[in-house]
């Protein structure tokens, strides 16, 4: 059981170590002076109580100098003893400046720490691909996390505490060797079946912690959409809070039912080894006493023996238990270092080929075909076409048809399972990602909508570029933005969203505007139109249509669109059906030749007739 709970859970220690002597190494070194200094007081406290008891019976064994303490301070007797008390005043004044010295510089190293972790954590999980970010397994690795990203401050008040305990225990247990070496033989045999039982019903709480992830996240996301104000309506309209309220309540009480059973067992185990701990202290306890009844120690060395005693018997539980409990704490260590060694499993380039100046051929798709992770059944198969540098290519299809999943391919979030996708001839997977995805604008038709100004919302199109104001306002006028920009109450500084006190939140329109001037301020060589218009009306998508028409010239773009009105403006179209292409060509030949697109755009025709 010992060896299997102290295995590979301490290999992240010297990780943890390393990462908070970075956050502060001036704190870090204040820390383990203080903490090394409050480690001798007790010993040496309990030393010179030893030192005033043997002082007193020395002194009563002595004629008296006279009535009065004018007398005994007089004659001097009392030098010593008062020496005594005061040190250890001192000792015990020093002690509680340490501790309050120690306990805010680790409160400030932990918000320190905590912050530089969950900067760690999003970089991270910023880093790793839509497959991995998409999947229940990487939610649930990121949940534990995130939740590890504070502990530090814990982790590491415990471990200094322990080394502070074993410094202690060490300079106790040399005073009591000295006497009695029995003592401690007796002490460690009854505190290792506590230690073995912690050890256990720690293992097993993190089992449970771990196997109910999935619940919790469940439990907190009927928690959250329950209280959402952006799904509101629905709740109230279709009365949906009594069951989000009762569906938290069972999923809450399934993880309460098992945490309770190991709470009860580990109470009824501990209670039992517990008692033993106790039997084995005041037996030494009464060895102690049987020693000075006979004469063998002194009146000092009965009262440092009985504080040492007492002193070890709490810190030999404390130290012993502390490290079934580090164990505890570093499967959750384990969590967090874990998730930061997870690598994504988009294939990045050893060697990365230089990306073009200038896209002069243009995207070809040669033979491509993926499937979703999981899925049997193939997005897209055998999927060919050339998307013609400086023209725009329009998927036209029904849903599933595979038009998203060429998005995802060409950006990269994905990799194709066959065929390769290349840009002027080179495979896109020879190019560096970093590099490759910054010559690409999109619009998805899921757009973010970031509870910041709406220059930040702008300028997240490249941020880097956040403080050019000009840029800003001019991606703002391509995309129509700028009219409503100028509406509200406090321009582009306004925050955008009801998650804030003072926000505003806009239409679904309006935030569509602020996504496309975001794809604008980019100015990306591929500009990629995923349902841009989607929450517009009419009138506005004809406009931004008419203005995209005006600015795209010699830019390369893919359109996504299910309305025909937008698709008629691409320079070629493909028709997809279930991840193939079923018919391609103009808007002009596709009607001419009478086949599905054709079909489609009469459905659609007909609609507003």
């Amino acid at each position: 059981m010992l060896g299997k709970l102290f295995d590979r859970r301490w290999r992240h220690l010297p990780r943890l170590f390393i990462s908070l002597w970075q956050v502060s190494p001036g704190l870090g070194s204040i820390i383990l002076v203080v903490r090394l200094l409050c480690a001798l007081q007790p010993p040496l406290v309990i030393f010179v109580g030893k030192l005033i008891v043997d002082e007193i019976v020395e002194l009563n064994r002595l004629s008296l100098p006279g009535s009065g303490l004018s007398d005994w301070l007089g004659n001097g007797r009392l030098t010593p003893l008062l020496a005594y008390i005061g040190l250890e005043f001192l000792l015990t004044l020093g002690n509680t400046v340490l501790m309050r010295a120690t306990a805010l510089a680790e409160a400030l190293l932990g918000e320190r720490h905590g912050n530089a972790m969950a900067v760690l954590v999003i970089e991270h999980g910023v880093s790793m691909d839509l497959a991995q970010i998409e999947s229940s397994d990487f939610q649930n690795r990121m949940q534990r996390a995130v939740a590890q990203t504070a502990m530090g401050t814990p982790l590491l008040a415990q471990l200094l505490g322990q080394a502070q305990n074993i410094v202690t225990v060490i300079a106790l247990a040399v005073g009591l060797i000295a006497f009695i070496p029995g003592l401690m033989v007796l002490l460690l045999v009854a505190l290792i079946p506590a230690l073995v039982g912690e050890a256990h019903f720690n293992a097993q709480r993190y089992g449970v912690s771990r196997d109910f992830t999935p619940l919790r996240r469940e439990a907190e996301y009927m928690r959250f959409t329950g209280a959402d104000p952006r799904i509101a309506k629905e709740i109230k309209l279709f009365d949906l809070g009594g069951f989000f309220a009762r569906r938290f309540g069972e999923l809450a009480g399934e993880i309460h039912r098992a945490n309770r059973a190991i709470a009860i067992r580990h109470s009824a185990w501990s209670s039992l080894l517990g008692g033993v701990a106790s039997i084995a202290y005041y037996a030494a306890y009464a060895l102690v006493a049987w020693r000075a009844v006979i004469g063998q120690i002194s009146l000092g060395d009965l009262v440092f023996l009985t504080g040492s005693l007492l002193r070890l018997s709490g810190l030999f539980e404390r130290t012993m238990l502390g490290f079934v409990e580090l164990a505890d704490r570093s499967y959750y260590l384990d969590d967090f270092y874990s998730f930061l060694d997870t690598q994504p499993s988009i294939r990045r380039a050893s060697n990365p080929h230089a990306m073009p100046s200038a896209m002069r051929d243009g995207i070809t798709f040669e033979n491509v075909g993926f499937r979703y992770p999981g899925r049997e059944a193939w997005a897209i198969r055998h999927l060919s076409f050339h998307l013609t540098a400086g023209r725009t290519l329009a998927l036209v299809g029904e849903n599933g048809a595979g038009k998203t999943t060429i998005v995802k391919l060409l950006t990269r979030l994905h990799d194709p399972d066959e065929g390769r996708i290349l840009l002027d001839g080179v495979d896109i997977r020879a190019f560096d990602l970093a590099a490759y995805r910054d010559r690409i604008g999109t619009v998805f038709q899921d757009f973010a909508r970031y509870n910041l100004t709406a220059a930040t919302n702008i300028a997240a199109g490249r941020i880097t570029s956040v403080a050019e104001r000009a840029r800003i306002e001019d991606a703002a006028q391509k995309s129509l933005a700028d009219r409503l920009i100028a509406a509200l109450p406090a321009g582009y500084e306004q925050r955008l969203g009801n998650g804030y006190m003072r926000g505003h939140d806009l239409s679904g329109g309006e935030w569509q505007r602020i996504a496309i001037a975001r794809a604008y301020f980019r100015d990306a060589d591929i500009l990629i139109l995923d349902e841009p218009t989607a929450a517009l009306d009419a009138r506005a998508e004809a406009d931004v249509f008419e203005r995209f028409r005006n600015l795209s010239t010699g830019r390369t773009a893919l359109l996504i669109s299910h309305r025909f009105s937008t698709v008629r403006m691409a320079d070629h179209i493909l028709v997809l059906e279930q991840g193939r292409i079923v018919e391609e060509g103009s808007h002009r030949a596709l009607i001419d030749k009478n086949g599905r697109y054709a079909e489609l755009f009469q459905l659609q025709a007909a609609a507003y007739q």
